[in-house]
């Protein structure tokens, strides 16, 4: 299959981040997609964080995909509808992700709240920029050590990656490519796309609400609620094409 230019210059934009990222390590901190309420947040980061990754096999799976099905699909589209497709799905994403994060840290702030902790202090205490946290012994009178680890992973742990955008590219597959065959690499086992589309977002929103659990092993790490944002996007953007089609006989904004 050919690489189309689209995706190819994607692919190079990506190869330059990675790159860019082991020879000056300090760019991730101003490129991944940290929360807003995080001093390292900064307002191009819902779009630089889909050029980070944190490793070779994460670039790897992440342009294989991109390449696998992003090729096809713009081949269909051309390459300005293919980009606006791939980029609002990472931004949608970064939303899904973000909002997920908001709930984590605003169940934390709030129940603390209610028994006289400011959250300019549970901010301050939680923070740290070393992978490690503080907190309040006391406050295990109120809330769980799990509440506390959810909230300051939540505020602390930045999110890269092109997964989210991946992830609408194979919802917009299986729209347009119901029975194309598919099979995970380690998994030689084909499946329609109608069914492995749905049946890893599953896989996924279960390891976003359980945690430990990933389709590519060990669990940790995964941003699921990124996938399923980039999913949910793809397929109401796929939606609106499919619903607007039979007005304009063409798939069209």
């Amino acid at each position: 299959m050919r690489m189309t230019e689209t995706v190819k210059q994607l692919i190079i934009i990506n190869a330059l981040f990675f790159i860019g990222t082991y020879f000056v390590p300090a760019t991730m901190q101003y490129l991944a997609l940290y929360n807003f309420e995080n001093p390292n947040f900064y307002i191009w980061q819902p779009l630089t964080h889909m050029f980070m990754h944190g490793g070779m096999m994460h670039i790897f799976f992440n342009m294989f995909a991109l390449f696998s099905f992003g090729s096809t699909l713009e081949s269909i589209w051309g390459s300005k509808k293919f980009l606006l497709f791939y980029l609002v799905c990472g931004f949608g994403a970064a939303a899904l992700h973000t909002g997920v994060n908001y709930y984590s840290l605003h169940e934390l702030i709030s129940t603390l709240g209610q028994h006289g902790i400011s959250k300019q202090t549970i901010l301050e205490t939680i923070y740290s920029n070393t992978g490690s946290f503080r907190y309040d012994t006391r406050w295990l009178n109120y809330v769980s050590m799990e509440q506390i680890t959810n909230a300051a992973s939540a505020l602390n742990v930045p999110v890269v990656g092109a997964s989210g955008a991946i992830y609408g590219l194979l919802v917009a597959f299986a729209f347009m490519f119901p029975n194309a065959e598919l099979m995970l690499m380690f998994l030689p086992i084909p499946i329609k796309a109608k069914y492995f589309v749905p049946g890893i977002l599953l896989l996924d929103l279960y390891g976003g609400i359980f945690g430990g659990f990933s389709i590519f092993g060990g669990g940790s790490g995964i941003a699921h609620f990124a996938h399923i944002g980039g999913a949910l996007m793809g397929y109401l953007l796929m939606w609106y094409w499919k619903k607007n089609q039979f007005k304009h006989n063409r798939w069209d904004l």
